[in-house]
């Protein structure tokens, strides 16, 4: 028999008072992400979805409708939950909510808004943080916590099927969305992510902007058969982090988005609390790997709620060849001459 989330939680989460308050958070997530889908699905009865407001968010990013829409109807989710502070990537600062909460969200509402207009999927990432009493003084502080920290991490999937992937510490999960069950159910018990692959994803268009050691990876990745790698790589992007999170989750492969030298880029384009954090923690759970380029994610210390960063995971031994990429100069002195001058980016 297919097992229920809400069987799940009750048997992951523990018997502690903690435990089954980040269970009921959990659910009050899940709750929200059917709202969400169900405007979705509806075309947002009149509102242009995929429009854009004049306003941006705090990271500068151009809202649109469905973004702020999504990100109230998790706020309502969290205060409903009991929760001590709500950080969103919509919103400037943390929100207190439940002077006694001893758990903190942080959320990207809507990930990947950029394909809300060609119907592409979508979805919201989500972290779960414990709060003690030195960070309620101080709301930011409760989000400079590193994400080995977290106590549960996941996202939704807005696509064919709603889907949740969780984890809460103990492996990576699959759940779906089943309308005639009327909740989520259990798809995938456990997720394990192949150690090797020969596919990768990367927004192939700034090139030009990254480094020479990111620049050199891609090459022998591009070279094929006959260049250093000795083997033939396909290339995919879907620019929608939980998209591609959850391609590789299910055949391998690896996912870059490293800094670069674009103004304001330099420390990567992507969050480290509610987007590089969870999906480390999901990936790691999954036999995975997720770092910075050489630093292990979940390690890293956040000095803002906001604060960025580059990001690489996926296939455990992959992402180990980046980092040798990243930082062992032979790794780069062993390439053949030929694709140390022409690539198929480089003449």
């Amino acid at each position: 028999m297919t097992a229920s989330l809400d069987a799940f939680l009750g048997s992951q989460c523990g018997s502690d008072a903690q435990g089954q308050r980040l269970a009921d958070t959990i659910r009050h997530l899940s709750a929200a992400a059917v709202k969400v889908r169900n405007t979705i699905i509806e075309g947002g009865t009149g509102t242009d979805l995929g429009g854009k407001r004049e306003a941006t968010n705090a990271g500068g990013d151009v809202q649109k409708e469905l973004d702020v829409l999504a990100d109230r109807v998790f706020e309502e989710a969290a205060r409903a939950s009991g929760i001590a502070f709500f950080g969103s990537e919509e919103q400037d600062a943390p929100i207190p909510m439940a002077a006694e909460g001893d758990l903190a969200i942080a959320i990207d509402p809507l990930d990947g808004s950029s394909n809300i207009d060609t119907n592409v999927s979508i979805g919201t990432i989500f972290s779960i943080l414990p709060v003690e009493d030195a960070h309620r003084a101080e709301p930011k502080s409760v989000f400079m916590q590193p994400g080995h920290r977290q106590k549960a991490a996941g996202f939704f999937i807005y696509g064919p099927q709603l889907l949740l992937v969780l984890t809460v510490g103990n492996g990576t999960h699959v759940f779906l969305f089943s309308p005639k069950f009327g909740g989520f159910v259990e798809m995938t018990a456990s997720v394990a992510i192949a150690e090797k692959t020969q596919e990768f994803a990367i927004n192939a268009s700034n090139y030009r902007h990254w480094d020479r050691q990111m620049r050199s990876y891609i090459d022998d990745c591009l070279a094929g058969e006959e260049g250093p790698r000795e083997k033939n790589f396909n290339m995919r992007w879907i620019g929608s982090l939980v998209a591609d999170c959850y391609r590789i989750l299910t055949r391998g492969g690896v996912f870059l988005y490293p800094g670069d030298q674009r103004k304001g880029y330099a420390k990567g384009r992507l969050r480290l609390v509610y987007e590089a954090n969870p999906v480390a923690m999901v990936v790691e759970q999954a036999g995975g790997s997720a770092t910075d380029g050489v630093t292990r994610i979940l390690d890293l210390v956040p000095d803002d709620l906001h604060a960025r960063t580059g990001l690489v995971f996926g296939s455990k031994r992959e992402v180990e060849r980046v980092g040798r990429y990243m930082v062992d100069p032979s790794a780069i002195a062993e390439r053949s001459p030929l694709f140390s001058k022409r690539s198929l980016f480089r003449a």
